[in-house]
């Protein structure tokens, strides 16, 4: 990355900051560093108020009111935030109930996964804290932009799907400004368009979930990826390694997936698809992949066994 201000060489720009609760790298490639350095400015005031907008860490967000409400009114919000739940419940929908942003409603404390978590939950509490999980509960009025959560005690969130819509949102302001080519990168979940420097494809490398080393690479461009896996957070007890995905239509963690990346146009239905194919495991989650238009996916299960979608095709070379 060059250091001068007002470089006419053709280069990329990057900038990497927390955002969201997880890091964020954007960058952009152009002729004029700071010009650059304002498109990006912008790009992460839009991820900023998209946080502001999701977020249930303050009490006067949407989201916030939406749970506070829940079993007594509805709450009217910003289309912006209708249209986000009504793609989401799509996704209950299409899973099964594999994805459900109701997922908010389950105790934290039911598993932690750090090293102070020496045994299972009692399987009986686990159901019982689901209870309150359900997308279908979750009734939308468009004609007045309303939402409410059916019972008390239900709450919403979006970790499953709100880093890829802030990264399609932040390349959307970067497009618009005219940058043709750029990556925004949120925590690994991250959408690419356009050509590097050199001219060559945008290049993604897929984790070994043993090694965290790349056994990949897929040359990519005008896509997202989002991958989830049971490497990076996870409870050891009686010698079994717990996923910290849960199914949220049981209270348990996943099981037989070691590593999911799924690849689409869009790095919202990425992140949103990721999580869901781990809990439903390699036979269901091949059937729901191969039956969606432009979206592939990579799977390593439990034994290293790599799993491709139909219309994918990688070699690994360092197993």
């Amino acid at each position: 990355m060059k250091n001068s201000v007002d470089s006419e060489s053709r280069s990329i720009r990057k900038r990497t900051l927390r955002l969201m609760g997880n890091m964020f790298t954007i960058g952009v490639i152009s002729d004029h560093d700071r010009f650059a350095d304002e498109c990006i400015d912008d790009a992460v005031s839009e991820i900023q108020r998209i946080e502001r907008l999701l977020t249930t860490f303050n009490d006067s967000s949407q989201v916030n009111e939406i749970n506070r409400a829940a079993g007594v009114r509805p709450v009217k919000v910003d289309p912006e935030v209708f249209d986000l739940i009504a793609r989401s419940i799509k996704i209950s929908e299409l899973t099964q109930g594999a994805f459900d942003i109701t997922y908010g409603s389950l105790d934290k404390s039911l598993w932690n996964f750090d090293k102070a978590m020496t045994s299972l939950p009692d399987p009986v509490v686990a159901r019982d804290m689901v209870r309150l999980i359900n997308y279908r509960n979750i009734i939308l009025q468009r004609d007045r932009c309303e939402v409410m959560l059916k019972h008390k005690g239900m709450r919403i969130g979006f970790g499953g799907i709100g880093k890829g819509y802030a990264a399609d949102r932040a390349k959307m302001i970067l497009t618009e400004r005219g940058i043709n080519s750029g990556v925004v990168n949120a925590s690994g979940d991250l959408t690419v368009w356009g050509a590097r420097e050199n001219g060559e494809l945008w290049t993604i490398g897929i984790a070994d979930p043993d090694t965290k080393h790349p056994f990949s690479y897929l040359p990519l461009t005008n896509m997202s990826v989002a991958t989830s896996g049971s490497y990076e957070k996870f409870a050891v007890i009686n010698g079994k390694r717990y996923s910290h995905t849960i199914d949220p239509r049981t209270g348990l963690p996943a099981t037989g997936l070691k590593s999911v990346t799924v690849i689409s146009p869009f790095a919202e239905l990425s992140d949103a698809l990721a999580t869901p194919v781990s809990v439903m495991g390699v036979a269901a989650g091949l059937d729901l992949i191969n039956q969606i238009k432009e979206v592939e996916c990579i799977l390593i299960d439990d034994d290293d066994r790599l799993y491709l979608s139909n219309n994918i095709s990688i070699d690994r070379k360092n197993k």
